[in-house]
């Protein structure tokens, strides 16, 4: 016989507190660990629960079960008291499927699960109230209450921001010091024309933490519009710099001077795989005129902006490596007009070719991936990535002669002299495409890369000897020496690429001299730390030593070491290929005077931000024809998305 009591999650807690709008803290009743919620957001409870005492979890929902199974019956018993004095039982029919309470785990976790949907694929919170949503929700639970979209934006995304915000603040808090990039995304024409310009700011700080991990989080999404941006950008980064804890720590700042619509990944020119990006192609070189003379007046503005930003930032400042890279690869293949020629012709075949191939004869060239599905794979985001076709490219030049015989297309067929243009292609980039994949992807990589990557880069250039990509190879080679030579010479690189256990100095063709390089950088860094404050007690006179231990050796007082000493010791030893920050962790006792530095310069990223990659997908979202699907609160769906693995790891 059920009871019509209410089962709730919060008879495993005790309320300590209750404040306004429903704001409850409670104690777990089995560990005693406080929890901050909602009364209408029971979540924290729910998840705690599932988290730490499966038990008791699975007792909670048992008894929801139960409840649930006396509902759909459609004999739910009540008791109610008879006027007479006695005691009777009635009987009430359900005709439709009981809902979920608010309070039922099962309905925090579909709620929970539908926020993560919308999170993740930057979907329109009104996706909540479409009839066909709603339809298969009811189909594939039927017992659960749709949030309603004034719920999701105004409730549940700001709880979960508010909880990204204090863990956010929390790690922070131990962080000795920490980096911070600044990505600026314009939108629309507003990249390249006129005096107004609209778009969005990301703020993301990297960190080490106490134990050795590095951590990125974005503290903040905001939409920028009107004029004076880079005066909006100082203003927000300082705001949120104080707000977040950090105003004094941070080490490096990395902000490109002039903001793009683009982000730091790019397709060959022409090389269209599966009809993906053909207006975003269009825009780029249709109108090449409008586009160059666009480029000049933002790199105008970026110059201005620039020295902006170097006042206002001093030597804090610095450029994204890996956008820097993009740039000189970009500039380079722009050197080769008939290039784009070629590729668009590859790309026809290819695109034919994949259309038109039985799967089984594709997987004797390409991976099982492309050869059972090419639509998908060719549709797939990483093919839009210069360095993503190039490899196709390769695969494809490799078996060149084997897909012409079994295609029926000979107005695709290359000729000789396209087919060496190409090869000379890969073979020119290979090292642009492997420095490339190196800082690509969500794994934090540091600067200490970037300086062996141009050196790698400008020895591959300086020895290529090519017949038909004689332009591309000088294009590649100037745009190297502009953007990118002065890393062979800043302090910061020189350092950061030395304290790297795998490089050492083993680079240098000067090694006295980035000896006393990375000797000013490291003492200037430990000065302002500061030496120790001397204890104001005396210090107590030493423990006489005990009779019992006398046997054993009396281990000798060790003096610090100077940086000199450290430094020498170091390089004494052979690079090694462990990673930079296990190294340290394990050696930061023998050099403590160098593992403070490299805690500060392992913060500086070599690699574009998450959010900058979330800016890519965003454009899309923002033409025209799409705005409609745009959610009301953006900013906050990209703070999320951004920081999705503080909520949900």
């Amino acid at each position: 016989m059920a009871s019509n009591s209410r089962v709730s999650i919060l008879d495993y807690f005790n309320i300590v507190f209750e404040g306004e709008n429903g704001k409850i803290e409670s104690n777990c009743k089995a560990c005693g660990t406080r929890i901050q919620a909602k009364r209408t957001v029971t979540s924290n409870f729910v998840t705690h629960l599932k988290r730490k005492h499966q038990a008791m979890y699975d007792e909670f929902v048992k008894k929801k079960d139960v409840k649930r199974e006396a509902y759909a019956s459609g004999t739910v018993q009540t008791f109610a008291g008879s006027p007479g004095g006695s005691s009777r039982f009635s009987t009430q029919s359900a005709g439709a499927v009981p809902k979920f309470d608010r309070s039922d785990p099962r309905q925090t976790l579909i709620s929970e699960a539908i926020a993560k949907m919308i999170i993740r694929d930057l979907q329109a919170v009104q996706i909540v109230e479409n009839e066909g949503f709603r339809d298969l929700l009811q189909l594939l639970e039927p017992r659960y209450s749709p949030e309603p979209c004034r719920y999701i934006q105004q409730q549940l995304l700001p709880a979960y921001a508010y909880q990204v915000q204090l863990s956010t603040k929390q790690s922070l808090t131990s962080a000795e010091s920490c980096s911070v990039t600044l990505d600026i995304w314009k939108t629309g024409a507003a990249a390249t024309a006129g005096s107004s310009s609209s778009g969005y700011l990301g703020i993301t700080c990297h960190f080490i933490t106490t134990d050795w991990q590095v951590k990125s989080v974005l503290l903040a999404c905001l939409s920028l519009t009107g004029h004076c941006v880079t005066q909006r950008v100082l203003s927000e980064f300082d705001n949120i710099s104080h707000t977040h804890g950090i105003a004094g720590k941070v080490f490096r700042v990395v902000a490109d001077s002039a903001p793009s619509r683009s982000t730091s990944s790019f397709r060959l020119p022409g090389f269209s795989l599966g009809g993906e990006g053909e207006d975003e192609d269009e825009e780029e070189e249709d109108g090449s005129d409008e586009v160059a003379a666009g480029e000049g007046k933002e790199a105008a503005r970026g110059e201005e902006a620039d020295r902006s930003l170097d006042q206002c930032l001093g030597r804090c400042r610095i450029d994204c490596f890996a956008r820097s890279l993009a740039a000189c690869v970009q500039e380079g293949l722009r050197s080769s007009p008939q290039l784009s020629i070629v590729l668009t012709k590859a790309a026809r075949f290819y695109n034919y070719v994949v259309a038109t191939v039985t799967p089984e004869k594709l997987g004797q060239v390409f991976s099982p991936g492309i050869a059972s599905s090419p639509s998908t794979q060719a549709k797939s985001p990483p093919e839009s990535q210069w360095n993503v076709q190039l490899k196709t490219m390769r695969r494809m030049l490799e078996s060149v002669d084997f897909l012409e015989d079994i295609v029926d297309r000979h107005d695709l067929t290359l000729s000789s002299f396209e087919k060496t243009m190409l090869r000379e292609l890969t073979d020119v980039l290979e090292p642009f495409e492997e420095a490339t994949d190196m800082v690509q992807g969500d794994k934090h990589v540091s600067i200490s890369l970037a300086l062996p990557c141009v050196l790698g880069l400008r020895k591959h250039l300086s020895e290529t000897t090519a017949r038909q990509c004689t332009g591309i190879v000088a294009g590649l080679a100037q745009a190297l020496d502009r953007r990118l030579a002065g890393i062979l010479e800043d302090p910061l690189y020189v350092t950061a690429t030395t304290l790297d256990p795998q490089f050492k100095l083993s680079w240098s063709s000067d090694t006295d001299w980035h000896k006393q390089v990375l000797l000013e950088e490291v003492a200037k860094h430990t000065q302002a730390a500061g030496p120790p404050e001397p204890s104001p007690d005396p210090q107590p006179s030493p423990s006489k030593r005990s009779k019992l231990f006398s046997f054993i050796k009396q281990r000798p007082n060790t003096q610090a070491k100077s940086v000199d000493q450290e430094l020498a010791t170091y390089l004494h030893e052979e690079p090694t290929d462990e990673d930079p920050l296990h190294y340290w962790k394990r050696k930061s006792i023998d050099f403590p005077l160098l593992s403070q530095v490299a805690k500060k310069v392992f913060t500086v990223p070599a690699t574009s931000t998450g959010v900058e990659r979330i800016f890519g997908t965003v454009g899309k979202m923002l033409r025209p024809e799409r705005c409609r699907l745009l959610p009301k609160n953006l900013e906050t769906l990209i703070y999320l998305k951004a920081n999705y693995r503080i909520l949900w790891t």
